[in-house]
């Protein structure tokens, strides 16, 4: 999908809007187009990555995401198939311990939001503690437990730590 068009629609209204203010108006609103565009297709780009997400969460199966190609974007629709269950006697995964934290941003439908935010609350851990126990779990690996005593207890605590 070409952005170009959209951009240059705005373009145009901007330049719309500045004309009657005569023709200093219209230059700067005209350098000022020119200026926003990145931050204009970025928007744009947002739009259809939430909108994508959105039509995802409702249609139970088929996932849409949006895929970038050089400065134009593309909606593709796929389906998700089932991985086959792996066998018993698989290896064992590398302990969890020890290793290099890494952050990452997820993005989710505000009402699995919500409900997770309710799970981890009846738990007594963090957010971040129960999606990482989630995770381990459907990774197939021992799920770190938490250390005793550290349950969240109605208060928020952000931040980054690494011992």
């Amino acid at each position: 999908m070409d952005l170009t068009p959209y951009l240059e629609s705005l373009r145009g209204d901007l330049a719309a809007a500045a004309a009657p203010g005569g023709p200093e108006t219209t230059r700067a609103a005209e350098l000022l187009s020119h200026a926003i565009e990145s931050s204009a297709r970025l928007a744009l780009l947002q739009a259809l990555s939430d909108a994508a997400a959105e039509i995802t969460t409702r249609l139970h199966g088929p996932v849409v995401d949006v895929r970038l190609r050089g400065r134009e974007a593309d909606l593709v629709v796929s389906q998700v198939y089932a991985e086959p269950e792996p066998p018993a006697a698989a290896p064992s995964a590398p302990p969890l311990e020890g290793g290099d934290l890494a952050r990452l941003t997820l993005r989710m439908p505000e009402a699995l939001k919500a409900h997770v935010e309710q799970a981890a609350a009846a738990e007594g851990v963090s957010v971040n503690a129960w999606l990482v126990r989630a995770v381990t779990t459907a990774a197939g690996r021992p799920a770190p437990e938490p250390p005793p005593g550290r349950g969240r207890h109605g208060k928020r605590i952000t931040g980054f730590a690494q011992a």
